[in-house]
């Protein structure tokens, strides 16, 4: 049935999907104006839909749970670099606000199919997936793709349709076995990674959903639209901006990450015991690049193609082929557990793409495991018989089969660290380096102050991607004399000062916001020369005819109200200010080497600030009605009073 769409608005289909697994009813529906005009598109809309329909308690893996896959008004139309698309749940890791982004080409292939987004509810009695082209969408059996890894799913999808162009977002092992950090794998090797997503995916019974779409997407101005669209293109990839984004994005890829944050003293080493790892340079962009790197890639229609595949042409990991490593990704598997092997950090890259596990999470679950190991927390009886020495590449492999068979130790290592350690006792707890339940990311807030605000406020948990400040990080000094005032500048750019970092994380989070609701790689963000609020403002409105939002003050209320939306998220599932908080390792452990040797991360003064500037309350975290009704959720202060939860 096709939807007969009034929809004014361009940059939008028009239409959603609504796929119910326990009745087997597909139904689609016509996009409201109000949800486009008020939360422009993907992280928005999942806010507005997880708030209205998944309710306090409902457990991450339960069917009542949501899962939402859903495109912004960018994608497919053109602009680089806007190939993303987000999926949203109640994470089962975290059990609250559940959101992963990804790349490739699944997202625009979604709006060429006719839907701005999809959501999922109940279960499925067998394991199914969902087949859309253009306006055809069916349920089909796929009891005989359960068990297979992502790569074989996505081929024999493939093979079974006839048809090579078909794009793919599906869960391995790893997601069917519900581990809690068990991703979602779209091109073979690309993945809506963190917060558990695929494991929900595992709870409903569904293994992908397959797309294929010969549509278009229609801008409001294409005139003024292409003259924007063409000038971005050109800053990323021309001038000053193109020649250090090709030398070091586009000629590196992220690992070029590896060799900038260790000379800071930022590289997680040895579950974070450390920010600095002497065997750097084995795991590091130049070897990756010399040795193993046969290939460049690009997501859909991005200038910077950071996207490199790698080949591990001899010895024990011969003929392993995949994309990556990512920095996150060395950083997890390799200096964080003490690994310099660079061979067997692509094969376990690759491995993990397979069974489709999150490496951020797996590589820090396994460095927990090693640093209980090292305690006799854990004895080599407890770890099967397997030697977990830190660096030992065989006992980092062997936990991967283990975690996404959930077998032995295993099972215990498939809930993250916070289960994990829960169930190990002994202490355990000490070495489990997590916010809200989730695994820290690439970063130490001991030798960048900012991290550790951003990390402690993430609306998913210890994470980077909602709100990390790269200004001092890559000492973009005139970026920040430009947004924030010279008087503010010089204890902005140091790295180890506190003062003036609550406003530049509040800052980032709000672009963030609409970056991830446009879906703009971060790429196009994070590193400042290219697109701030200003740059957006005259984007939006020749995309969307919704001129409004040429407007600062318009788009800056539009990015509080999907933060503040989030945020009340996890306030009606218990979060207060108690869950603010960082791991003792970066709050009471003096970091022990490297450029910030001494420091710890004083989070509350970072804290007691942005909440100021949030308009929460600074004793609960709690956010209060009138802040609520500023950003047009009146009807969310009312559930939190209901609720007790206004302060």
């Amino acid at each position: 049935m096709k939807v007969t769409s009034m929809f004014s608005y361009k940059g939008y289909k028009g239409t959603y999907l609504r796929v119910n697994l326990s009745t087997s009813r597909i139904q689609k529906n016509a996009l409201p104006e109000s949800l486009a005009r008020d939360y422009l598109g993907g992280t928005g809309f999942c806010a507005k839909v997880l708030w209205d329909e998944v309710g306090p308690g409902i457990g991450s893996l339960e069917p009542e749970n949501r899962l939402i896959f859903a495109t912004g008004p960018l994608t497919g139309a053109f602009f680089t670099p806007a190939g993303r698309f987000v999926i949203a749940a109640k994470s089962p890791l975290t059990g609250i606000w559940g959101e992963s982004h990804s790349g490739g080409n699944w997202g625009p292939e979604l709006k060429y199919a006719g839907y701005d987004f999809i959501i999922f509810q109940g279960k499925s009695e067998k394991p199914i997936y969902l087949y859309i082209d253009d306006e055809y969408v069916e349920l089909r059996e796929a009891g005989h793709l359960w068990g297979k890894d992502t790569r074989e799913t996505i081929k024999s999808i493939r093979d079974e349709l006839s048809d090579d162009t078909i794009e793919v977002a599906c869960i391995g092992p790893a997601g069917e076995n519900m581990v809690r950090y068990g991703c979602i794998m779209v091109d073979f090797y690309r993945a809506a990674g963190r917060t558990g997503l695929g494991a929900v995916m595992g709870s409903k019974n569904l293994k992908a959903v397959a797309v294929h779409g010969t549509g278009s997407v229609e801008v409001a101005d294409p005139e003024r639209y292409m003259e924007v669209a063409d000038y971005a293109f050109k800053k990323i990839t021309t001038g000053a901006w193109g020649e250090v984004c090709e030398s070091s994005l586009g000629m590196y890829g992220t690992p070029n990450l590896v060799s900038a944050v260790n000379a800071i003293g930022r590289l997680p080493t040895k579950n974070h015991w450390t920010g600095v790892f002497e065997a750097a340079e084995k795991i590091g962009p130049d070897i990756l690049r010399e040795n193993y790197r046969i290939a460049r890639e690009s997501c859909f229609t991005c200038g910077i193609q950071c996207k490199y595949i790698s080949h591990v042409k001899r010895g024990p990991y011969k003929d392993t082929i995949t994309g990556g490593p990512e920095f996150e990704t060395i950083m997890a598997l390799g200096s964080n557990c003490l690994n310099d092997d660079i061979e067997a950090i692509i094969y376990t890259n690759q491995l993990c793409n397979l069974y489709g596990i999150d490496t951020i999470s797996c590589g820090k679950t396994i460095s927990f495991a090693m640093e209980c190991y090292e305690n006799k927390i854990l004895s080599k009886e407890d770890a099967d018989g397997v030697d977990l020495t830190w660096g030992n590449p065989e006992a980092i492999t062997t936990l991967i089969h283990k975690i996404a068979k959930r077998e032995g130790l295993g099972n215990i290592l498939a809930e993250g660290v916070k289960r994990a350690a829960e169930v190990i006792g002994k202490g355990a707890e000490r070495y489990a380096i997590h916010g809200k339940g989730m695994e820290v990311s690439g970063q130490d807030s001991r030798a960048q102050k900012s991290v550790g605000l951003t990390h402690a406020i993430s609306c998913r948990g210890a994470d980077h991607l909602r709100a990390l400040s790269s200004l001092e990080e890559l000492g973009f000094g005139k970026t920040i004399e430009k947004r924030f005032g010279k008087e503010k500048a010089t204890d902005i750019q140091d790295l180890l000062s506190t003062t003036y970092k609550a406003q530049v994380v509040k800052d980032v989070e709000d672009l963030y916001a609409i970056v991830d609701s446009l879906l703009i790689c971060k790429y196009g963000t994070m590193w400042p020369p290219v697109y701030y609020f200003d740059d957006l403002a005259i984007l939006i409105p020749p995309l969307t005819g919704m001129k409004e939002y040429g407007d600062l003050k318009y788009l800056r209320l539009t990015a509080e109200r999907i933060c503040n939306l989030r945020r009340a998220f996890n306030i009606r599932e218990g979060m207060t200010r108690k869950d603010d908080v960082l791991h003792p390792r970066f709050t009471k452990e003096p970091m022990p080497s490297g450029p910030a040797k001494g420091h710890v991360c004083h989070l509350e003064s970072m804290l007691h600030e942005y909440y100021e500037l949030r308009e929460w309350d600074k004793a609960t975290g709690l956010i209060p009605r009138r802040t609520l009704e500023k950003f047009g959720l009146g009807h969310v202060a009312d559930q939190l009073e209901s609720m007790e939860k206004l302060p």
